[in-house]
C-alpha cells in the first residue's frame, strides 16, 4: 500500500476566521476535529494534497500558501481524486471521504482564477467524516485504505461461484 505524509494541520476558529496551524490535533469520531468550527455531519474535516496544491500554483503562476486553501489537512502522496466512499487513514485515525471539496468564492479572493482552476481533478481537495478518533500530528503517515476493505474495516464477503458453491 503506498503512503504519504502529513504535512499540515489547521484549525478554523470560526467561519471566516484565519486558519491557525497547529503541530498536533485531536480526532473525534462523528464530530471532527477538536477545536475547529466545522462539528458534525458529513463535513468535519477538509483535506487537501500537496501535490495538487503545487500543480494549482505552478499553473497559475502563483505562490500562496497552502492554508489560503483554507482547508484542515495537508498531504503529500495521496492522491485525493476520485475518492468518494474511500477511507483516509492518518495515523491511527480514519475518515471517510464522502466527496469533492467545491471552491468557494473565497478563493479567487486569495488569488485571481483560483477557483476554476480548483474545479478541475478534485482541485479543492476532499472532504470527510471522522470514523475512528484520536491524536494525530504533523509528519505522521497517510494513506487509503484498499478499496476492498470496507468503511467499517471490514473485507467485504466472498462473492458466491456460479453453481452456488463459495
Amino acid at each position: 500500500m503506498l503512503e504519504g505524509k502529513l504535512e499540515a494541520i489547521w484549525l478554523k476558529r470560526a467561519r471566516h476566521d484565519p486558519m491557525d496551524a497547529v503541530e498536533r490535533a485531536s480526532l473525534v469520531p462523528g464530530h471532527g476535529i477538536v477545536g475547529n468550527a466545522n462539528q458534525g455531519g458529513q463535513r468535519q474535516v477538509a483535506i487537501i494534497g500537496r501535490r495538487t496544491w503545487d500543480r494549482l500554483m505552478r499553473e497559475l503562476g502563483a505562490r500562496l500558501d497552502p492554508s489560503a486553501r483554507r482547508a484542515n489537512l495537508l498531504v503529500d502522496g495521496v492522491d485525493l481524486e476520485g475518492t468518494e466512499g474511500r477511507v483516509l487513514w492518518v495515523g491511527a485515525c480514519r475518515i471517510l471521504i464522502h466527496g469533492e471539496l467545491v471552491p468557494c468564492a473565497g478563493m479567487d479572493a486569495a488569488w485571481p482564477g483560483l477557483q476554476e482552476a480548483m474545479r478541475a481533478r478534485w482541485g479543492g481537495g476532499a472532504f470527510g467524516e471522522v470514523l475512528e478518533g484520536g491524536e494525530i500530528e504533523v509528519g505522521d503517515p497517510v494513506g487509503l485504505v484498499p478499496s476492498s476493505v470496507s468503511a467499517n474495516g471490514s473485507s467485504p464477503s466472498p462473492s458466491p461461484t456460479p453453481g452456488g458453491g463459495r
